[in-house]
Order: structure tokens, then sequence, then C-alpha cells
């Protein structure tokens, strides 16, 4: 039987991996933005379990509008990655410091 504890803790591992990857990579824009979505993974995982534990449906409609917004980001966040590649050939973070209009 899986209980509180165990998605809570699945939870947090999740999360702490996330926190990790974002700041030990800093380099690479690509990297960065999985590290964001797992972030919300967890934070997912939460509402979920909770909503579980209390017996409503709250958490669980609130993860559908979660996964909207990291979709949103995801697209939008994938289209600069192609627009920056395109123009710097590079999607390296150290080297987009000077953006320009």
């Amino acid at each position: 039987m899986i209980t509180l504890a165990h998605l809570l803790t699945l939870s947090a591992v999740l999360f702490a991996l996330s926190v990790a990857g974002i700041f030990l990579n800093r380099k690479n824009v690509l990297l960065l933005l999985m590290c964001i979505e797992l972030l919300l993974l967890a934070a997912n995982f939460n509402f979920v379990a909770f909503s579980r534990h209390l017996g409503q449906l709250d958490g669980q409609i609130f993860v559908f509008f979660v996964l909207t917004v990291a979709a949103a980001e995801s697209a939008i966040g994938l289209a600069i990655m192609v627009v920056l590649f395109r123009e710097r050939r590079s999607i390296n973070v150290e080297e987009l410091n000077q953006l320009q209009g």
C-alpha cells in the first residue's frame, strides 16, 4: 500500500534533484528547462498526495492547471531555444549574456 509518506518522499527527492540540477548545471538551457519541469512534477505529486489523503478532488483539479502552465512553458522555451540556436549556434547560457533586440 502506498501511503502519504511514500508520495511525499518521492516528491521531496524529485524536488531536491531539480534544485540540484538548476544550481549545478547553469550552462545548458535545455537541462535547465528539464529541471524546471521536474520541479513542477514534484509539486504535482504533492497536490495529488494530499488530495488523495484528504479525500477531495481539489488538488487533482489544480494539477491540470499546473500541467497547462508546464506545457506552455515547454513550448515557449523550446521555441526560444530554436531561435537562439539558429542565431548563435549554441545553447550555452554563458554565451547568451548579451541579448540585444
